[in-house]
């Protein structure tokens, strides 16, 4: 759709028609817009986004477009933009924000430090209301991120307490910060999992979080916003993994050929040599399919059971492990919910598969004499390959968070391929047992 010449957009209808824009019409869009509202615009766009725009930008105007962004912003935008840009682009920062970006920088994307704003409102205990609502002017001119929240340090800027604007413009101007601010204080460490750094956002519905080293020393603040964008980021890796497949970390259309195979290649030959596993297994009950072919009809059925209620299994624990509402200590009251649950959802299965083939046999006569114990093999089967499915896609989220992997790896049609070789050997030793000098 490309933009007229003679077309002036404003900037709501540019915020709408954004994500639909290619890139050529994405920064003559923006071009468009007057300087006050490019920069509220700018704002609120994506890391990605904010890269893609200042490339396309003439190199003396490169400077002024990375500087309107607080430290923790800029350095997304570095870490986003390809080699050599990133190091232009830290150039292009002044001496103060270049030494708080690459403090930044040093921290993995996915932890507190990697999250958090070094620029926040802060105050020393001793000085009375009135002197810190003073200070506290002059401070607000840099633009601190959090100005809703005052954070009271020390010296060597250990933190003391926090006290809100509310309480401290109510207080009485004489009064001391130290008898205002709050010193029971929620933080997180600096290299604490963005995962847990969401938790405490949505158990105490802060606005900001201070985020300190060993020693209890405030190194920033992470805001409502950052964490919800971190959030965002983590469950579409989340997604992806459970997909099947490595997470892409970029948006679909801009993961190269090459690097998309290689993503999804890895994950789909693994599963292959899992799945050469059933064959194997298979070829071990030879004999017993040579003599009763008729069994081999239900073996789609018996492992399509046992892998779906094992990806059932390990989405649902995946996501409450994500959301804390289960710990590693819980995993032994997890499995005996899930055992219960394999038990109950097997028998439904085992019924509706018992009635079909009683069914079948009576309008179509496929099944021979034996249909009976045909029914009942492929019954009881699905009881157990339905239970062992829960129990396996439920407890491999703990066994590799316990070794320090990410749950979400233990994607859906892992843990399919998984029960699927188990699935066989449960069917066709229920089978041959109740079989033999019969079919078998």
């Amino acid at each position: 759709m490309p933009l007229s010449a003679d077309e002036q957009l404003t900037l709501e209808e540019i915020r709408q028609m954004w994500d639909v824009l290619s890139r050529d019409e994405r920064a003559e869009a923006f071009s468009m817009l007057d300087r006050e509202s490019a920069q509220d615009f700018f704002l609120t766009l994506s890391a990605r986004a904010r890269v893609a725009i200042i490339m396309d930008l003439k190199e003396g105007e490169r400077r002024l477009w990375i500087r309107l962004l607080p430290p923790d912003d800029a350095a997304d935008v570095i870490q986003e933009a390809p080699e050599p840009i990133n190091l232009l682009l830290l150039e292009l920062l002044d001496e103060r924000t270049q030494k708080e970006v690459k403090a930044l920088l040093a921290y993995k994307q996915d932890v507190a430090g990697g999250l958090m704003n070094p620029r926040f409102a802060r105050i020393r205990p001793e000085v009375t209301v009135d002197e810190a609502i003073r200070y506290l002017r002059l401070q607000a001119q840099e633009k601190p991120e959090g100005i809703y929240y005052v954070f009271v340090c020390d010296e060597e800027q250990h933190l003391l307490g926090v006290v809100s604007f509310h309480d401290l413009f109510r207080a009485p101007a004489d009064k001391k910060v130290s008898e205002v601010m709050k010193a029971d204080i929620v933080t997180v460490k600096e290299n604490e999992d963005r995962e847990h750094v969401a938790h405490l956002f949505a158990q105490y519905k802060f606005l900001a979080l201070p985020v300190v080293d060993e020693q209890k020393r405030i190194k920033g603040i992470i805001t409502a916003d950052d964490i919800l964008h971190a959030v965002q980021t983590e469950a579409t890796e989340d997604i992806q993994k459970l997909g099947g497949t490595e997470a892409l970390n970029r948006p679909y259309l801009q993961i190269g050929f090459f690097n998309m195979l290689k993503k999804r290649g890895v994950w789909l030959a693994i599963l292959f040599i899992g799945e050469m596993l059933t064959a194997s297994v298979m070829a071990y009950y030879e004999e017993e399919i040579a003599r009763a072919v008729i069994l081999a009809l239900f073996v789609p059925l018996i492992i399509s059971s046992g892998g779906n209620s094992g990806s059932q299994a390990t989405t649902l624990i995946i996501r409450a492990m994500a959301l804390g509402e289960v710990h590693l200590r819980d995993w032994w009251q997890i499995v005996y919910r899930e055992f219960g649950i394999g038990l109950g959802l097997g028998s439904v299965l085992a019924a509706i598969g018992f009635l079909r083939i009683v069914a079948w046999e009576m309008i179509f006569h496929i099944y021979g004499p034996h249909y009976l114990l045909i029914a009942a093999a492929v019954s009881i089967s699905l009881v157990g390959v339905v239970m062992w499915g829960t129990i396996v896609g439920s407890m491999l989220p703990f066994i590799l968070r316990r070794f320090n992997f990410d749950p979400a790896s233990a994607s859906a049609p892992f843990v399919a391929t998984l029960v699927d070789v188990f699935g066989i050997v449960i069917y066709f030793s229920v089978s041959a047992l109740l079989l033999r000098g019969t079919l078998l």
